[in-house]
């Protein structure tokens, strides 16, 4: 960040933040800490950085579970909020999740409104509603893009101004790869790497978006730093994105790392994928494991592939930097790094050295 971005404490607007553990909400308070004093709302993962000062409080309680004392000190002293927190565990009870993504989202306008404070409200790209055949499959991932979607409504009709701001699905660091939790789909990817996944759902040409947090997070700063107080923005590849069969290519090209390339996974038509495959494994005689497996893996990208791509802000005025198909697959392999070296990564030792120059081969 230009060292003109960077002011003195006391010079700083305060900012609440939401959703700072989050793989998203690290990279915010990267980009944004230079320029504001961030108070940061937790409910039981704290934060842990000195840059910023933690409150204690609960998206699905009245109020946002603020104790009166913190609720008159934020709404005196809060100048801009950046609401990142959501209930994002698909696993959850559907009502939980709604509780977290629109009764938790009033909240925070409604404290916005008391502070006189604008709002930019972290959506997602995917907001839309499921068919009903992978509603009864996806209960989570249903009430998750609903809530979503309800809650970037109450968003446009907010008593303050706002932001909407929708990232596709949000990878690591574009430079280290790295991120601040597992996320499902890295799961997923690291599975492929391990040759885990016989079947994927979805055609080879279907487009995964997918975009790195930093590049998320610098087009955010921007908007924010620019004193943008309206619009709809997609943080999102766009026409760069890279196809499903892409990313298995680079699945399956990095884990020659470590041994022998795995068999590709054959990839279902998704109509297929509803009419037998996804029958077939729930029937009694499927592997528990597997069964989970790869219903996790078809939620994912049942709701994350799209035939068409998404529209993108990214290079836009005061949004941040376009990415282009090569970035992201830089990023992928940064990623896929970052993932074998931690504790879902393949347990064999890789066969040869990964310096910088077989990372870009890998890569290009």
């Amino acid at each position: 960040m230009p060292a003109s971005d960077t002011l003195d404490a006391p010079n700083r607007p305060a900012l609440l933040l939401t959703g700072a553990s989050g793989v998203l909400g690290r990279a915010l308070i990267e980009e944004l800490a230079p320029r504001y004093r961030i108070v940061c709302l937790r409910h039981r993962s704290r934060v842990a950085d000195p840059r910023v000062e933690e409150v204690r409080a609960d998206l699905t309680q009245p109020g946002l579970g603020l104790v009166p004392s913190d609720l008159a000190r934020l709404t005196a002293d809060v100048d801009v909020v950046v609401h990142s927190a959501a209930a994002t565990n698909w696993k959850a009870a559907p009502e939980a999740i709604w509780r977290a993504n629109l009764n938790g989202t009033a909240a925070v306008l409604d404290l916005a409104a008391r502070a006189d404070a604008p709002v930019h409200h972290i959506s997602t790209a995917f907001v839309a509603t499921l068919a009903p055949e992978e509603q009864r499959r996806f209960p989570g991932a249903a009430a998750y893009l609903a809530s979503k979607t309800a809650a970037e409504q109450v968003v446009r009709e907010a008593a303050v101004p706002t932001t909407i701001l929708r990232p596709s699905v949000v990878m690591g660091d574009s430079r280290t790869g790295r991120i601040a939790g597992a996320q499902g789909l890295t799961r997923a990817l690291g599975a492929i790497v391990k040759g885990q996944v016989p079947v994927l759902p979805g055609a080879p040409d279907a487009r995964i978006d997918m975009v790195p947090q930093d590049v998320v997070a610098r087009a955010v700063g921007e908007l924010l730093r620019a004193g943008v107080t309206g619009g709809e923005y997609w943080l999102t590849a766009g026409d760069q994105a890279l196809s499903q069969g892409e990313v298995v290519d680079v699945c399956l090209e990095f884990a020659e790392r470590y041994g022998p390339r795995p068999h590709p996974p054959r990839l279902i038509p998704l109509e297929s994928v509803h009419r037998l495959l996804l029958p077939l494994i729930e029937g009694p005689s499927f592997p528990e494991s597997l069964r989970r497996r790869f219903h996790t893996y078809a939620e994912l990208l049942l709701v994350f592939q799209r035939a068409l791509p998404f529209d993108s802000s990214l290079g836009d005025a005061h949004c941040g930097t376009a990415v282009s198909r090569d970035d992201l697959r830089r990023a992928l392999v940064r990623n896929l790094a970052a993932w074998s070296a931690g504790p879902g990564g393949p347990r064999r030792a890789p066969r040869v050295s990964y310096g910088a120059s077989a990372a870009r081969r890998l890569a290009s």
